[in-house]
């Protein structure tokens, strides 16, 4: 595994350590099979949760403090928070390493349907590599963007389980409910 870079270095407004952000974003990537140097910044002042990966070559991911924060202790870091949302990130890096993802949008281009369908394939295989993700709030997070039906939680059911799906793979499910939800 390469070097994990985490800025800030020192946090001013929220009770995080960087070399614990760095530790455990290293560990991940060694999980996920990422080799190269990482770079992670995180929007401290923000208590938002957003996440996007700004690069992959070089790896650059960025994240706003709330998609990292405990939310029964404000400002504080989150072990769970913090490997669900990096872990979903260094996921979404080795699938748009893949020429299989050559066609996915950019992070910032993604719709809410597009994001929420890859995040449920991403934590899947983040629960498989030994991490808590959560798979009863994903799953109440992902009707709620998805439907709720049957066809959605059949779909949440292939997606959290799935391995080597291509861009093209997730795109067919989002067409999939984006039809379940126009029938309903």
């Amino acid at each position: 595994m390469g070097k994990v870079t985490v800025t800030p270095e020192e946090f001013s407004l929220v009770f995080f350590e960087a070399d614990r952000i760095a530790a455990v974003t290293a560990e991940i990537a060694a999980k996920v099979g990422i080799e190269p140097d990482v770079q992670v910044e995180i929007e401290e002042a923000s208590p938002l949760g957003r996440l996007r990966v700004r690069s992959v070559e070089p790896i650059e991911l960025w994240a706003q403090g709330g998609a990292l924060e405990d939310p029964r202790r404000p400002r504080y870091l989150s072990e769970r928070h913090l490997a669900q949302s990096l872990g979903r990130l260094l996921f979404r890096v080795k699938d748009r390493l893949n020429p299989d993802f050559a066609d996915a949008p950019q992070d910032d281009d993604l719709t809410l349907q597009q994001q929420n369908i890859w995040d449920i394939y991403c934590l899947g295989r983040l629960e498989r590599a030994g991490y808590d993700a959560a798979k009863s709030r994903w799953l109440y997070h992902f009707r709620t963007r998805q439907g709720f039906s049957d066809v959605s939680d059949a779909a949440f059911d292939r997606l959290w389980a799935a391995d080597g799906l291509t861009w093209a793979d997730l795109e067919s499910v989002r067409t999939e409910l984006a039809e379940a939800r126009s029938a309903a």
